[in-house]
Protein backbone atom coordinates (compact mmCIF):
# COMPACT_ATOMS: atom_id res chain seq x y z
CA UNK A 1 0.00 0.00 0.00
CA UNK A 2 2.96 2.32 -0.09
CA UNK A 3 2.62 3.65 3.71
CA UNK A 4 4.77 3.45 6.85
CA UNK A 5 3.25 1.01 9.66
CA UNK A 6 4.00 1.97 12.71
CA UNK A 7 3.87 -1.25 15.00
CA UNK A 8 7.06 -1.69 16.91
CA UNK A 9 9.12 1.66 19.70
CA UNK A 10 11.16 4.65 18.13
CA UNK A 11 14.15 4.26 18.15
CA UNK A 12 15.93 5.74 21.65
CA UNK A 13 18.15 8.88 21.13
CA UNK A 14 18.87 9.86 25.00
CA UNK A 15 21.70 12.76 25.72
CA UNK A 16 24.09 13.11 28.54
CA UNK A 17 22.48 13.58 31.70
CA UNK A 18 21.40 16.97 32.47
CA UNK A 19 21.21 19.22 35.54
CA UNK A 20 18.07 21.41 35.66
CA UNK A 21 18.29 23.78 38.65
CA UNK A 22 16.52 27.21 39.32
CA UNK A 23 16.73 30.07 41.79
CA UNK A 24 14.30 28.39 44.12
CA UNK A 25 13.82 24.51 42.46
CA UNK A 26 16.14 21.58 41.68
CA UNK A 27 15.48 18.56 39.90
CA UNK A 28 16.73 15.53 40.79
CA UNK A 29 16.25 12.04 38.87
CA UNK A 30 18.19 9.02 38.16
CA UNK A 31 21.36 9.14 36.06
CA UNK A 32 19.36 8.06 33.25
CA UNK A 33 17.60 11.43 32.84
CA UNK A 34 18.08 13.77 29.84
CA UNK A 35 16.87 16.56 27.90
CA UNK A 36 14.68 14.37 25.07
CA UNK A 37 16.76 14.15 21.76
CA UNK A 38 14.56 15.31 19.08
CA UNK A 39 14.06 12.75 16.36
CA UNK A 40 14.80 13.33 13.05
CA UNK A 41 11.50 14.68 10.97
CA UNK A 42 11.03 13.62 7.46
CA UNK A 43 12.59 16.34 4.80
CA UNK A 44 11.31 17.59 1.92
CA UNK A 45 12.84 18.58 -1.17
CA UNK A 46 14.26 21.57 -1.44
CA UNK A 47 12.91 24.50 -3.37
CA UNK A 48 15.49 26.23 -4.06
CA UNK A 49 16.76 26.68 -7.09
CA UNK A 50 20.50 25.99 -6.14
CA UNK A 51 19.36 22.71 -4.67
CA UNK A 52 17.56 21.26 -7.92
CA UNK A 53 19.27 18.86 -10.83
CA UNK A 54 19.87 19.54 -14.21
CA UNK A 55 16.44 17.93 -15.30
CA UNK A 56 14.65 19.68 -12.90
CA UNK A 57 15.54 22.96 -13.53
CA UNK A 58 14.65 22.31 -17.35
CA UNK A 59 11.47 21.30 -16.89
CA UNK A 60 11.26 24.46 -14.66
CA UNK A 61 12.23 26.22 -17.13
CA UNK A 62 10.13 25.32 -19.70
CA UNK A 63 7.05 25.43 -17.71
CA UNK A 64 7.59 29.07 -16.62
CA UNK A 65 7.83 29.46 -20.72
CA UNK A 66 4.47 28.23 -20.77
CA UNK A 67 3.21 30.28 -18.16
CA UNK A 68 4.63 33.03 -19.37
CA UNK A 69 3.23 32.85 -22.62
CA UNK A 70 -0.16 31.91 -21.68
CA UNK A 71 -0.88 35.06 -19.53
CA UNK A 72 1.13 37.72 -21.80
CA UNK A 73 -1.48 36.16 -24.96
CA UNK A 74 -4.29 36.22 -21.97
CA UNK A 75 -5.15 31.98 -22.94
CA UNK A 76 -4.42 30.92 -19.75
CA UNK A 77 -7.65 29.74 -18.86
CA UNK A 78 -8.33 29.19 -22.72
CA UNK A 79 -8.44 24.70 -22.88
CA UNK A 80 -7.74 23.46 -26.14
CA UNK A 81 -10.17 21.13 -27.33
CA UNK A 82 -7.83 18.31 -28.65
CA UNK A 83 -10.92 16.06 -28.85
CA UNK A 84 -12.12 18.27 -32.21
CA UNK A 85 -10.20 16.26 -34.61
CA UNK A 86 -11.58 13.15 -32.77
CA UNK A 87 -15.66 14.97 -33.14
CA UNK A 88 -15.17 15.48 -36.58
CA UNK A 89 -14.63 12.24 -37.23
CA UNK A 90 -16.86 11.48 -35.47
CA UNK A 91 -19.65 13.51 -37.35
CA UNK A 92 -18.67 11.99 -40.94
CA UNK A 93 -18.71 8.57 -39.51
CA UNK A 94 -22.21 8.67 -38.18
CA UNK A 95 -23.29 10.74 -40.95
CA UNK A 96 -21.98 7.76 -42.95
CA UNK A 97 -23.65 5.48 -41.67
CA UNK A 98 -27.49 7.09 -41.72
CA UNK A 99 -26.61 7.80 -45.26
CA UNK A 100 -25.47 4.15 -45.78
CA UNK A 101 -28.75 3.09 -43.86
CA UNK A 102 -31.56 5.37 -45.80
CA UNK A 103 -30.10 4.25 -48.82
CA UNK A 104 -29.97 0.46 -47.76
CA UNK A 105 -33.84 1.44 -46.80
CA UNK A 106 -34.39 3.42 -50.20
CA UNK A 107 -32.88 0.26 -51.99
CA UNK A 108 -35.03 -2.22 -50.13
CA UNK A 109 -38.48 -0.23 -50.96
CA UNK A 110 -37.05 0.46 -54.72
CA UNK A 111 -36.60 -3.50 -54.88
CA UNK A 112 -40.35 -4.11 -53.44
CA UNK A 113 -41.62 -1.79 -55.51
CA UNK A 114 -39.79 -3.43 -58.79
CA UNK A 115 -40.75 -6.91 -57.64
CA UNK A 116 -44.36 -5.89 -57.26
CA UNK A 117 -43.76 -4.13 -61.06
CA UNK A 118 -42.74 -7.06 -62.40
CA UNK A 119 -45.78 -9.29 -60.55
CA UNK A 120 -48.21 -7.11 -61.89
CA UNK A 121 -46.62 -6.83 -65.65
CA UNK A 122 -46.29 -10.70 -65.33
CA UNK A 123 -49.96 -11.01 -64.37
CA UNK A 124 -50.88 -8.70 -67.18
CA UNK A 125 -48.65 -10.34 -70.15
CA UNK A 126 -50.30 -13.61 -69.06
CA UNK A 127 -53.37 -11.79 -69.96
CA UNK A 128 -52.29 -10.32 -73.01
CA UNK A 129 -50.84 -13.93 -74.46
CA UNK A 130 -53.67 -14.57 -76.64
CA UNK A 131 -54.37 -12.02 -77.66
CA UNK A 132 -51.36 -10.35 -78.55
CA UNK A 133 -49.17 -13.47 -79.65
CA UNK A 134 -46.73 -11.30 -81.51
CA UNK A 135 -45.59 -9.33 -78.38
CA UNK A 136 -44.11 -12.15 -76.72
CA UNK A 137 -40.95 -12.33 -78.66
CA UNK A 138 -40.89 -8.02 -78.20
CA UNK A 139 -41.45 -8.54 -74.30
CA UNK A 140 -38.09 -10.11 -73.19
CA UNK A 141 -35.90 -7.96 -75.61
CA UNK A 142 -37.87 -4.85 -73.50
CA UNK A 143 -37.43 -6.57 -70.64
CA UNK A 144 -33.81 -6.93 -71.50
CA UNK A 145 -33.51 -3.53 -72.16
CA UNK A 146 -35.33 -2.57 -68.90
CA UNK A 147 -33.29 -4.52 -66.75
CA UNK A 148 -29.81 -3.33 -68.67
CA UNK A 149 -30.91 0.39 -67.75
CA UNK A 150 -31.47 -0.30 -64.23
CA UNK A 151 -28.38 -2.25 -63.94
CA UNK A 152 -26.49 0.98 -65.48
CA UNK A 153 -28.47 3.45 -62.64
CA UNK A 154 -27.61 1.34 -59.73
CA UNK A 155 -23.82 1.09 -60.65
CA UNK A 156 -23.68 5.08 -61.33
CA UNK A 157 -25.05 5.53 -57.89
CA UNK A 158 -22.71 3.33 -56.46
CA UNK A 159 -20.20 5.41 -58.01
CA UNK A 160 -21.69 8.54 -56.84
CA UNK A 161 -21.35 6.93 -53.29
CA UNK A 162 -17.68 7.75 -52.32
CA UNK A 163 -18.08 11.51 -54.03
CA UNK A 164 -20.85 11.83 -51.89
CA UNK A 165 -18.90 10.86 -48.66
CA UNK A 166 -16.26 12.05 -49.26
CA UNK A 167 -18.28 15.73 -49.97
CA UNK A 168 -19.70 15.29 -46.49
CA UNK A 169 -16.54 14.37 -44.93
CA UNK A 170 -15.08 17.99 -46.15
CA UNK A 171 -18.57 19.65 -45.16
CA UNK A 172 -17.84 18.45 -41.88
CA UNK A 173 -14.15 19.08 -41.76
CA UNK A 174 -15.30 22.55 -43.33
CA UNK A 175 -18.17 23.17 -41.23
CA UNK A 176 -15.77 22.46 -37.74
CA UNK A 177 -13.25 24.75 -39.03
CA UNK A 178 -15.69 26.98 -39.84
CA UNK A 179 -16.72 27.02 -36.09
CA UNK A 180 -12.95 27.46 -35.42
CA UNK A 181 -13.28 30.59 -37.26
CA UNK A 182 -15.77 31.93 -35.64
CA UNK A 183 -14.27 31.26 -32.37
CA UNK A 184 -11.25 32.90 -33.57
CA UNK A 185 -12.81 36.02 -35.30
CA UNK A 186 -14.50 36.45 -31.63
CA UNK A 187 -12.12 35.64 -29.33
CA UNK A 188 -9.92 38.64 -29.31
CA UNK A 189 -12.45 41.05 -29.05
CA UNK A 190 -12.96 38.88 -25.89
CA UNK A 191 -9.62 38.49 -24.37
CA UNK A 192 -9.00 39.64 -21.21
CA UNK A 193 -5.18 39.99 -20.74
CA UNK A 194 -4.48 39.29 -16.65
CA UNK A 195 -1.03 39.54 -15.66
CA UNK A 196 -2.09 40.01 -12.22
CA UNK A 197 -3.41 36.22 -12.00
CA UNK A 198 -2.14 34.55 -8.85
CA UNK A 199 -2.82 31.14 -6.95
CA UNK A 200 -2.56 31.20 -3.05
CA UNK A 201 -1.68 34.94 -3.19
CA UNK A 202 1.58 34.06 -5.32
CA UNK A 203 1.86 35.95 -8.75
CA UNK A 204 2.31 33.44 -11.87
CA UNK A 205 3.20 35.56 -13.89
CA UNK A 206 7.61 34.70 -13.93
CA UNK A 207 8.81 37.88 -15.45
CA UNK A 208 7.36 39.70 -12.27
CA UNK A 209 10.73 38.43 -10.45
CA UNK A 210 8.82 36.71 -7.52
CA UNK A 211 10.61 33.86 -5.97
CA UNK A 212 7.63 32.36 -4.38
CA UNK A 213 6.10 31.26 -8.47
CA UNK A 214 8.98 29.29 -9.09
CA UNK A 215 8.20 27.55 -5.25
CA UNK A 216 4.15 27.08 -6.61
CA UNK A 217 5.53 25.74 -9.82
CA UNK A 218 7.85 23.58 -8.57
CA UNK A 219 4.77 21.50 -6.38
CA UNK A 220 2.98 20.95 -9.63
CA UNK A 221 5.90 19.77 -11.50
CA UNK A 222 6.79 17.09 -8.61
CA UNK A 223 3.36 16.35 -8.72
CA UNK A 224 3.70 15.46 -12.27
CA UNK A 225 7.18 13.86 -12.12
CA UNK A 226 8.81 17.04 -13.73
CA UNK A 227 6.86 16.78 -16.72
CA UNK A 228 6.33 20.43 -17.91
CA UNK A 229 3.14 19.42 -20.15
CA UNK A 230 1.53 17.80 -18.06
CA UNK A 231 2.38 19.86 -14.74
CA UNK A 232 0.89 23.03 -16.92
CA UNK A 233 -2.53 21.27 -18.01
CA UNK A 234 -2.92 21.06 -14.04
CA UNK A 235 -2.23 24.07 -13.19
CA UNK A 236 -4.52 25.18 -15.85
CA UNK A 237 -6.99 22.84 -14.65
CA UNK A 238 -6.62 24.03 -10.97
CA UNK A 239 -7.10 27.97 -12.01
CA UNK A 240 -10.26 27.02 -14.20
CA UNK A 241 -11.69 25.20 -10.98
CA UNK A 242 -10.99 27.94 -8.17
CA UNK A 243 -12.51 30.20 -10.86
CA UNK A 244 -15.59 28.26 -10.98
CA UNK A 245 -16.12 27.17 -7.36
CA UNK A 246 -17.80 29.94 -6.36
CA UNK A 247 -18.26 29.65 -2.49
CA UNK A 248 -13.66 29.27 -2.27
CA UNK A 249 -13.51 32.98 -0.65
CA UNK A 250 -16.56 32.52 1.51
CA UNK A 251 -16.88 32.09 5.04
CA UNK A 252 -19.00 29.65 7.30
CA UNK A 253 -21.06 32.88 8.10
CA UNK A 254 -22.25 32.80 4.34
CA UNK A 255 -23.08 29.33 4.16
CA UNK A 256 -26.40 28.66 5.63
CA UNK A 257 -25.92 25.16 7.97
CA UNK A 258 -22.28 25.20 8.18
CA UNK A 259 -21.83 25.39 12.08
CA UNK A 260 -23.30 22.01 12.21
CA UNK A 261 -19.48 20.82 11.88
CA UNK A 262 -17.65 21.18 14.92
CA UNK A 263 -14.86 23.34 15.21
CA UNK A 264 -12.81 19.93 16.18
CA UNK A 265 -13.41 18.42 13.18
CA UNK A 266 -11.15 20.18 11.15
CA UNK A 267 -7.94 22.62 12.95
CA UNK A 268 -4.82 23.73 12.98
CA UNK A 269 -2.64 23.44 16.28
CA UNK A 270 1.01 24.07 16.15
CA UNK A 271 3.78 23.16 14.09
CA UNK A 272 6.09 20.21 13.74
CA UNK A 273 9.50 20.15 14.27
CA UNK A 274 10.06 21.20 10.43
CA UNK A 275 7.69 24.16 11.17
CA UNK A 276 4.93 22.70 9.16
CA UNK A 277 1.11 23.79 10.85
CA UNK A 278 -0.65 20.73 12.20
CA UNK A 279 -3.44 20.53 10.97
CA UNK A 280 -6.09 17.46 13.37
CA UNK A 281 -9.05 15.94 11.16
CA UNK A 282 -11.36 14.20 13.56
CA UNK A 283 -13.49 11.83 12.28
CA UNK A 284 -14.92 10.59 15.18
CA UNK A 285 -17.27 13.71 15.37
CA UNK A 286 -19.31 11.87 12.45
CA UNK A 287 -19.99 9.30 15.01
CA UNK A 288 -22.59 11.61 16.16
CA UNK A 289 -25.97 11.05 14.00
CA UNK A 290 -26.79 14.77 14.28
CA UNK A 291 -23.86 15.64 13.03
CA UNK A 292 -23.66 13.01 9.96
CA UNK A 293 -27.37 13.50 8.94
CA UNK A 294 -26.59 17.82 8.44
CA UNK A 295 -23.25 17.00 6.74
CA UNK A 296 -24.03 13.91 4.72
CA UNK A 297 -27.47 13.27 5.17
CA UNK A 298 -28.76 14.90 1.57
CA UNK A 299 -27.14 16.33 -1.36
CA UNK A 300 -27.17 19.83 -0.36
CA UNK A 301 -25.51 18.50 3.09
CA UNK A 302 -23.02 16.71 1.38
CA UNK A 303 -21.95 19.75 -0.85
CA UNK A 304 -21.88 21.81 1.91
CA UNK A 305 -19.65 19.62 3.48
CA UNK A 306 -17.22 19.81 0.51
CA UNK A 307 -17.47 23.72 0.96
CA UNK A 308 -17.12 23.44 4.55
CA UNK A 309 -13.75 21.39 3.82
CA UNK A 310 -12.57 23.16 0.98
CA UNK A 311 -12.73 26.28 3.22
CA UNK A 312 -10.90 25.00 5.45
CA UNK A 313 -8.15 24.06 3.35
CA UNK A 314 -7.94 27.90 2.24
CA UNK A 315 -7.51 29.11 5.29
CA UNK A 316 -5.12 26.52 6.26
CA UNK A 317 -2.93 27.31 3.15
CA UNK A 318 -3.05 30.85 3.90
CA UNK A 319 -0.88 30.20 6.36
CA UNK A 320 2.03 29.08 4.46
CA UNK A 321 5.27 31.01 3.03
CA UNK A 322 6.12 30.73 -0.36
CA UNK A 323 9.25 32.10 -0.14
CA UNK A 324 12.41 30.04 -0.95
CA UNK A 325 13.14 27.89 2.13
CA UNK A 326 10.12 28.98 3.47
CA UNK A 327 7.38 26.61 5.34
CA UNK A 328 5.34 25.53 2.22
CA UNK A 329 3.31 23.13 3.36
CA UNK A 330 1.06 21.22 5.69
CA UNK A 331 1.41 18.04 8.13
CA UNK A 332 -2.13 16.53 8.26
CA UNK A 333 -3.10 14.45 11.20
CA UNK A 334 -6.21 12.43 10.38
CA UNK A 335 -7.73 10.67 13.43
CA UNK A 336 -10.33 7.49 12.85
CA UNK A 337 -11.60 7.11 16.03
CA UNK A 338 -14.97 6.18 16.45
CA UNK A 339 -15.11 7.48 12.85
CA UNK A 340 -17.82 5.97 10.41
CA UNK A 341 -16.84 2.13 9.01
CA UNK A 342 -16.62 1.61 5.39
CA UNK A 343 -20.38 0.32 5.65
CA UNK A 344 -21.34 3.76 5.51
CA UNK A 345 -21.57 4.50 1.86
CA UNK A 346 -22.55 8.16 1.97
CA UNK A 347 -19.18 8.86 4.26
CA UNK A 348 -17.00 6.44 1.81
CA UNK A 349 -17.88 8.79 -0.88
CA UNK A 350 -17.29 12.14 0.82
CA UNK A 351 -13.74 11.44 1.59
CA UNK A 352 -13.01 9.96 -1.36
CA UNK A 353 -14.74 13.47 -2.92
CA UNK A 354 -12.14 15.73 -0.60
CA UNK A 355 -9.04 13.00 -1.81
CA UNK A 356 -9.37 13.67 -5.01
CA UNK A 357 -10.08 17.58 -4.74
CA UNK A 358 -6.77 17.87 -2.49
CA UNK A 359 -4.80 15.48 -5.07
CA UNK A 360 -5.70 17.45 -8.28
CA UNK A 361 -6.19 20.93 -7.20
CA UNK A 362 -3.91 21.17 -4.04
CA UNK A 363 -0.43 19.42 -5.07
CA UNK A 364 2.65 18.98 -2.21
CA UNK A 365 0.67 21.37 -0.05
CA UNK A 366 0.67 18.30 2.45
CA UNK A 367 4.79 17.00 3.54
CA UNK A 368 3.16 14.22 5.74
CA UNK A 369 -0.16 12.19 6.32
CA UNK A 370 -0.72 10.65 9.26
CA UNK A 371 -3.52 8.17 10.28
CA UNK A 372 -3.75 7.94 14.19
CA UNK A 373 -6.38 5.51 16.00
CA UNK A 374 -6.85 3.00 12.92
CA UNK A 375 -9.35 0.53 13.31
CA UNK A 376 -8.29 -3.09 11.60
CA UNK A 377 -11.46 -1.83 9.29
CA UNK A 378 -9.32 0.84 8.24
CA UNK A 379 -7.34 -1.53 5.45
CA UNK A 380 -10.70 -2.81 4.08
CA UNK A 381 -11.89 0.68 3.32
CA UNK A 382 -8.10 1.91 2.66
CA UNK A 383 -8.37 -0.67 -0.46
CA UNK A 384 -11.36 1.72 -1.88
CA UNK A 385 -9.01 4.91 -2.40
CA UNK A 386 -5.40 4.07 -2.81
CA UNK A 387 -5.83 2.88 -6.14
CA UNK A 388 -6.97 6.69 -7.08
CA UNK A 389 -3.83 7.83 -5.54
CA UNK A 390 -0.76 8.45 -6.53
CA UNK A 391 2.51 6.90 -5.67
CA UNK A 392 4.08 9.90 -4.51
CA UNK A 393 0.80 10.34 -2.19
CA UNK A 394 0.78 7.16 -1.12
CA UNK A 395 4.25 7.62 -0.08
CA UNK A 396 3.66 10.17 2.16
CA UNK A 397 0.90 8.23 4.43
CA UNK A 398 2.16 7.34 7.45
CA UNK A 399 -0.66 4.32 9.89
CA UNK A 400 -0.44 4.26 13.67
CA UNK A 401 -2.82 1.52 15.72
CA UNK A 402 -4.22 3.15 18.75
CA UNK A 403 -0.93 1.55 21.39
CA UNK A 404 1.86 3.66 19.13
CA UNK A 405 -0.39 7.28 18.99
CA UNK A 406 2.09 9.30 20.61
CA UNK A 407 5.17 7.66 19.57
CA UNK A 408 4.71 8.15 16.21
CA UNK A 409 3.33 11.32 16.52
CA UNK A 410 6.59 12.27 18.96
CA UNK A 411 8.64 11.61 15.57
CA UNK A 412 7.42 14.28 13.97
CA UNK A 413 5.91 16.89 16.22
CA UNK A 414 7.40 18.03 19.53
CA UNK A 415 5.95 16.48 22.68
CA UNK A 416 4.97 20.20 24.19
CA UNK A 417 3.32 20.56 20.96
CA UNK A 418 1.37 17.28 20.49
CA UNK A 419 -2.50 17.59 22.41
CA UNK A 420 -2.67 15.90 25.56
CA UNK A 421 -5.86 13.50 23.95
CA UNK A 422 -3.00 11.72 21.88
CA UNK A 423 -0.54 11.63 25.11
CA UNK A 424 1.27 14.99 24.59
CA UNK A 425 1.33 17.79 26.73
CA UNK A 426 -0.08 20.78 24.77
CA UNK A 427 -3.55 21.82 26.47
CA UNK A 428 -5.72 24.28 24.70
CA UNK A 429 -5.74 27.73 26.48
CA UNK A 430 -2.73 26.60 28.66
CA UNK A 431 -1.80 29.86 31.04
CA UNK A 432 1.01 27.80 33.05
CA UNK A 433 3.32 26.57 30.43
CA UNK A 434 4.34 27.53 26.93
CA UNK A 435 6.53 26.32 24.80
CA UNK A 436 9.36 28.71 25.72
CA UNK A 437 8.67 28.56 29.61
CA UNK A 438 10.79 25.38 29.95
CA UNK A 439 12.85 22.16 28.98
CA UNK A 440 11.39 18.83 28.61
CA UNK A 441 13.04 16.16 30.10
CA UNK A 442 13.09 12.29 29.32
CA UNK A 443 14.02 9.85 31.66
CA UNK A 444 14.22 5.61 30.21
CA UNK A 445 12.89 3.44 33.27
CA UNK A 446 14.30 0.11 32.60
CA UNK A 447 11.84 -2.82 33.01
CA UNK A 448 11.10 -4.19 36.40
CA UNK A 449 12.35 -0.77 37.87
CA UNK A 450 11.18 2.21 39.59
CA UNK A 451 12.43 5.75 38.86
CA UNK A 452 11.63 9.00 41.12
CA UNK A 453 12.06 12.71 40.06
CA UNK A 454 12.45 15.04 42.64
CA UNK A 455 11.44 18.99 42.28
CA UNK A 456 12.55 20.81 45.07
CA UNK A 457 11.73 24.14 46.48
CA UNK A 458 14.31 25.54 47.94
CA UNK A 459 12.30 28.40 49.99
CA UNK A 460 8.99 28.55 51.52
CA UNK A 461 5.56 29.57 50.22
CA UNK A 462 6.59 28.23 46.73
CA UNK A 463 4.45 26.83 44.24
CA UNK A 464 5.31 23.93 41.53
CA UNK A 465 3.70 23.00 38.59
CA UNK A 466 4.54 20.13 36.75
CA UNK A 467 3.55 18.15 33.54
CA UNK A 468 4.52 14.34 32.99
CA UNK A 469 3.70 12.01 30.55
CA UNK A 470 4.89 8.27 30.08
CA UNK A 471 4.67 6.71 26.46
CA UNK A 472 1.98 3.86 27.10
CA UNK A 473 2.14 3.92 30.30
CA UNK A 474 1.01 0.89 31.96
CA UNK A 475 3.20 2.26 34.84
CA UNK A 476 2.08 2.86 38.94
CA UNK A 477 2.42 6.26 39.80
CA UNK A 478 2.56 8.14 42.72
CA UNK A 479 3.40 11.85 44.07
CA UNK A 480 4.25 13.02 47.76
CA UNK A 481 5.84 16.37 49.12
CA UNK A 482 8.95 16.05 51.36
CA UNK A 483 9.64 18.57 53.63
CA UNK A 484 13.57 19.34 54.47
CA UNK A 485 12.72 19.25 58.23
CA UNK A 486 13.17 16.09 59.85
CA UNK A 487 10.35 16.74 62.06
CA UNK A 488 7.54 17.72 59.47
CA UNK A 489 5.10 14.75 57.91
CA UNK A 490 5.18 13.59 54.94
CA UNK A 491 2.34 15.10 52.01
CA UNK A 492 0.52 12.95 49.95
CA UNK A 493 0.01 15.26 46.99
CA UNK A 494 -1.60 12.12 44.67
CA UNK A 495 -2.43 8.30 45.85
CA UNK A 496 -0.24 5.73 44.33
CA UNK A 497 -2.65 4.61 40.95
CA UNK A 498 -2.68 2.11 37.98
CA UNK A 499 -2.13 4.34 35.06
CA UNK A 500 -3.71 2.91 31.98
CA UNK A 501 -2.18 2.76 28.14
CA UNK A 502 -4.07 5.46 27.29
CA UNK A 503 -4.09 7.93 30.03
CA UNK A 504 -3.83 12.03 29.56
CA UNK A 505 -0.60 13.40 30.34
CA UNK A 506 -0.62 14.39 34.58
CA UNK A 507 -0.58 18.15 35.15
CA UNK A 508 -0.66 18.62 38.79
CA UNK A 509 0.98 21.63 41.36
CA UNK A 510 1.82 21.97 45.22
CA UNK A 511 2.03 24.82 47.36
CA UNK A 512 4.96 24.17 49.35
CA UNK A 513 4.89 26.18 52.81
CA UNK A 514 8.14 24.96 53.37
CA UNK A 515 11.67 24.53 52.00
CA UNK A 516 11.58 21.00 50.58
CA UNK A 517 11.08 18.62 47.89
CA UNK A 518 7.84 16.79 45.50
CA UNK A 519 8.91 13.72 44.74
CA UNK A 520 7.84 12.11 41.73
CA UNK A 521 7.58 7.92 42.11
CA UNK A 522 7.14 5.89 38.50
CA UNK A 523 7.64 1.79 38.57
CA UNK A 524 7.80 0.06 35.50
CA UNK A 525 6.65 -3.63 36.49
CA UNK A 526 6.41 -4.08 32.24
CA UNK A 527 9.20 -6.22 30.82
CA UNK A 528 9.73 -3.60 28.09
CA UNK A 529 11.69 -0.10 29.13
CA UNK A 530 9.25 3.10 29.32
CA UNK A 531 9.57 7.04 28.31
CA UNK A 532 9.05 9.42 30.67
CA UNK A 533 8.45 13.16 29.66
CA UNK A 534 8.46 15.95 31.65
CA UNK A 535 8.71 19.94 32.36
CA UNK A 536 8.02 21.64 35.50
CA UNK A 537 8.57 25.61 36.76
CA UNK A 538 8.34 27.16 40.30
CA UNK A 539 6.88 30.61 41.52
CA UNK A 540 7.76 31.84 44.74
CA UNK A 541 5.94 34.84 46.59
CA UNK A 542 9.10 36.50 46.90
CA UNK A 543 9.36 36.52 43.45
CA UNK A 544 5.52 37.59 42.87
CA UNK A 545 6.35 40.48 45.13
CA UNK A 546 9.23 41.35 43.27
Amino acid sequence: MGVEVVSGGVVEAVAPAKEVSAKAEAVAVAPGAAAVAKNQSFREESNRLGDLKDGERKALAELRAKVEEAIVEGKLFDFEDTTTTTSSKVKVEKKKKEKKEGKKKEKAAEEKKEEEVKEEAAVTEEKKTEEEPKKEVEAPEEKKAEEAKEESTEEKKEEAEPAEEKKEEAAATTEDAGEGEKADTAAPAAVVIDKDVALWGVPLLPSKGDEATDVVLLKFLRARDFKAGAAFDMLRKTLRWRREWKSLAATAADDEGADAMPESACRLDGADREGHPVCYNALGVFADDAVYKAALGDDEGKARFLRWRVRAMESHVAELDFAPGGVASLLQVTDLKNSPGPAKKDFRVAIRQVVDLFQDNYPELVARNILINVPFSYYAFSTLFYPFLTQRTKSKFVVARPSKVTETLLKYIPIEAIPVKYGGLKRDGDTEFSAEDAEITEVVVKASSTETIEIEATEGDTTLTWDLTVLGWEVSYKEEFVPSDEGSYTIVVSKGRKMGATEEAVRNSFRAGEPGKVVITVENATRGKKKLMFRHKAKSSSAKKC
